[in-house]
């Protein structure tokens, strides 16, 4: 393979002087690598994009909104909030299905320096209250179902302005969305510090509760810069060593966003990157592998991203054969490992798209590796090298890092890293040591900077793409009382890659079906969460001398035996 042209080509992009020279900056006393070019937060990344006018940037469903539409709605959220006495380094909170306006409250939030909350759309009312109780945000903008939720806990729901859209009956007190979009406006005129916070993104927590990332402008900037250092670098690389030159003039990106915008594989890597690019963002109500064919065809959709199990849905989804899927360009995932036949499957059966991925997590503002084309044919089971603005290394049990090539913890330091986990310094100072974010993935690089995934150190499931932690579901199971003894762990899955399992013991002179456990789990988690397999024991809970439930020996002996 052709691994010594990406490496000429890296380091021309990145040398003193050229578009990606990197350098050492200063944040929060320790030096990390970063863009020297990167603007200096989103509200200049958001402000260039009025050069796009007349094209189009929001597609949701007939609704076609241009660059110049979005930029006046934008200004006008933007001023509406600050008249409603929100502040630069306050907050507001977005609970809605990816709707347009959640792309315009985003970027009017962020562009006079407030912190935008991605509430996750599939939270019950005691998730929904735990964040706004934990983010206070001034304001929460949301649809009816998310709506709905709020109102269920009325002492928090006090505690905010309610802005509803999409809704056609409104309780007392919540304000229309045709408020906030009533009068036009110029955007306001505000200084933004780029270690500001940009959003806050919760993640599912160790210890029950989710944490609330902090997003730095800084970081989502060099995250963008990332992406497109990955495209570049690929393309050029492939110039080089085959003499295939790329498109002088690429096609204008349009994207079909898959994925929930309250998580950075949607939001800070799909529409940064198409937004940067004045590309279109075609949005879906929920993901069904037909209607994504149909935008595909309509839409001239240049690439697909989400979870891996989307990718594979589309290939095997009876109207692929029929569908006009000439335009695509790219075609793969991230948030979970793009599994090496599908590589293999995007590259085969669709003509024209070479497969891509990225490996990266909230807490580093999106990617931190990207590989595409015949680089991830050729490495079908990494997930790339670390991109520029990354030191990366793969440490022991005791932090020391372990020699070329050797498996550890994959820890990372750069720009894109958070700031820490809002209100939870025990959690930042766990995660995060000098700069160096542990990842909780073990690892290990190979001779040309590749980065492998071989395990996950966290006790973690990964289901279609979502985090799931065993001890919040266990927290939420151990709710119940007939409940003495609760093991949360994975269980292989064709469709989602993992599911999230259990094993109970019940208290003597108690009875509990699997249904019934379900319909308890559902009052206090999402619905992705609750255990879909459930195996009652008669005995106590294998562990270790530590006391910790042996949860490698549960699965593969459970995983034998039918499960409730």
């Amino acid at each position: 393979m052709h691994y010594q042209a990406l490496k000429e080509v890296w380091g021309a992009l990145t040398a003193a002087g050229s578009p990606f020279e990197v350098v050492s900056v200063d944040v929060g006393g320790i030096p990390v690598r970063a863009f020297k070019a990167a603007p200096p937060n989103v509200r200049a990344l958001w402000l260039s994009t009025a050069a796009y006018g007349p094209r189009d940037y929001l597609v949701y469903q007939d609704e076609r909104i241009t660059y110049a539409e979005a930029h006046k709605r934008v200004a006008a959220i933007a001023a509406w909030m600050l008249a409603e006495g929100v502040q630069p380094g306050d907050r507001v909170a977005v609970a809605m299905r990816n709707y347009p306006e959640w792309m315009l409250i985003y970027w009017a939030a962020i562009s006079i320096g407030v912190a935008v909350v991605g509430m996750n759309a599939w939270w019950v009312a005691d998730e929904v209250e735990f964040a706004l109780n934990d983010s206070e945000p001034k304001i929460v903008f949301c649809d009816r179902e998310r709506l709905d939720r709020i109102l269920e806990r009325p002492a928090t729901a006090a505690r905010c302005k309610l802005v509803a859209t999409r809704t056609e009956t409104l309780p007392p007190g919540v304000i229309p969305w045709s408020d906030v979009v009533a009068k036009e406006a110029a955007l306001p005129d505000v200084a933004i510090d780029p270690d500001a916070d940009a959003c806050i993104f919760y993640t599912s927590g160790t210890t029950g509760r989710p944490k609330g990332a902090q997003l730095t402008h800084r970081g989502c900037i060099n995250n963008l810069m990332n992406m497109s250092f990955a495209g570049q670098a690929t393309a050029l690389a492939m110039h080089k060593a085959t003499g295939v030159a790329p498109p002088e003039t690429p096609p204008t990106p349009v994207a079909l966003l898959t994925t929930p915008l309250f998580h950075v594989t949607a939001n800070n890597c799909g529409a940064y990157a198409v937004t940067a690019g004045g590309g279109v963002l075609v949005l879906m109500y929920k993901w069904d592998a037909g209607e994504a064919l149909r935008l595909i065809e309509r839409e001239r959709v240049t690439s697909m991203s989400g979870v891996p199990v989307m990718s594979r849905e589309v290939l095997t989804h009876p109207d692929f054969a029929t569908r006009d899927t000439s335009s695509l360009q790219t075609l793969g995932g991230g948030g979970a490992p793009l599994q090496p036949d599908l590589v293999a499957k995007i590259d085969a059966e669709v003509a024209t798209a070479r497969p891509n991925t990225g490996y990266g997590m909230t807490e580093t503002c999106g990617i931190i590796t990207a590989v595409s084309g015949d680089f991830f044919v050729d490495k079908p089971a990494s997930c790339g090298p670390a991109m520029p603005t990354f030191e990366v290394k793969c440490v022991d049990d005791d932090g020391e890092t372990v020699p070329q090539g050797g498996v550890g913890e994959l820890w990372v330091r750069g720009a894109s890293v958070i700031k820490g986990y809002l209100n939870r310094p025990d959690a930042t100072a766990e995660s995060i040591t000098d700069g160096w974010l542990h990842t909780g993935d073990v690892a290990r690089i190979d001779d040309d900077g590749f980065i492998f995934i071989v395990d996950r150190k966290k006790d973690m499931v990964l289901r279609g793409g979502e985090n799931v932690y065993c001890a919040e579901v266990e927290a939420a199971v151990h709710h119940h009382p007939a409940i003495a003894e609760c093991c949360v762990f994975g269980v292989p899955d064709v469709r989602l890659g993992e599911d999230v399992a259990a094993a109970v013991v019940l208290r003597e002179g108690y009875h509990l079906t699997a249904e019934e456990l379900r319909a308890h789990c559902a009052d206090h988690l999402a619905r992705h969460k609750i255990p879909r397999n459930i195996w009652f024991m008669t005995e106590a809970l294998p562990r270790n001398a530590n006391g910790k439930f042996l949860k490698r020996e549960l699965r593969e002996k459970l995983g034998t035996m039918a499960a409730a």
